[in-house]
């Protein structure tokens, strides 16, 4: 199986929301539902040194953030109904409406709170890596439509080739829970995952 996954360049995201705006746009999504969101983190202070001067610790960054379509992921392992699954295919993880019940397990058990409920359809919905645009060999709308090319979609191994093995850094969870289909760029200023010192709200 061909797993695919996603590459994010926080050293180029600018915050612009530009992927967030374009995935709604594309799927339709209803005011509050983002299947793609950008989380904005910040943290520090300035802080007195024994020499009785202020420095800063001061950092801001933005992490783009929709389904990692994870290797062990955990909204596949709670559904009661097995409307979530993992394609053979693509590995891309996806949900079977027909066999949702919109109970939210899966919100619960995500650590990255992708699968959100659609109130009106009382179903379960979340990013699905745009199936209907990669099944014919295109990128998902976030990567062609982010200015700074800041997102890569593809073979993961491909793009851990490419950009390495880093696949958390705060607000993200530790990798080790879901083992993400997820590399990323840090930029200077960004802070492992589980930094308690570091906000993160949805821009």
């Amino acid at each position: 199986m061909t797993q695919k996954g996603f590459f994010i360049d926080v050293s180029r995201c600018t915050g612009c929301r530009t992927c967030s705006v374009a995935c709604a746009d594309k799927n339709g999504t209803p005011p509050g539902i983002d299947f793609r969101r950008v989380l904005e983190v910040e943290g520090g202070s300035w802080k007195e040194d024994k020499n009785g001067a202020w420095r800063q610790d001061v950092f801001a960054y933005y992490v783009s953030i929709g389904c990692n379509e994870c290797a062990d992921p955990a909204c596949v392992k709670v559904c009661p109904t097995k409307a979530h699954m993992k394609r053979a295919e693509d590995g891309l993880v996806v949900i079977d409406e027909s066999k949702c019940i919109g109970c939210g397990l899966c919100a619960k058990a995500c650590p990255y709170g992708v699968p959100q409920l659609n109130a009106k359809k009382r179903k379960m919905t979340k990013c699905d890596g745009c199936l209907d645009r990669t099944m014919k060999g295109l990128n998902p709308v976030c990567v062609e439509s982010c200015p700074e090319r800041a997102i890569e979609f593809g073979d993961i191994e491909e793009l851990r080739r490419k950009h390495g093995t880093l696949a958390s850094i705060a607000p993200l969870a530790d990798a080790s829970i879901t083992k993400p289909s997820l590399v990323i760029k840090p930029c200077a200023s960004a802070k492992p995952s589980g930094y308690e010192g570091a906000s993160a709200h949805r821009f």
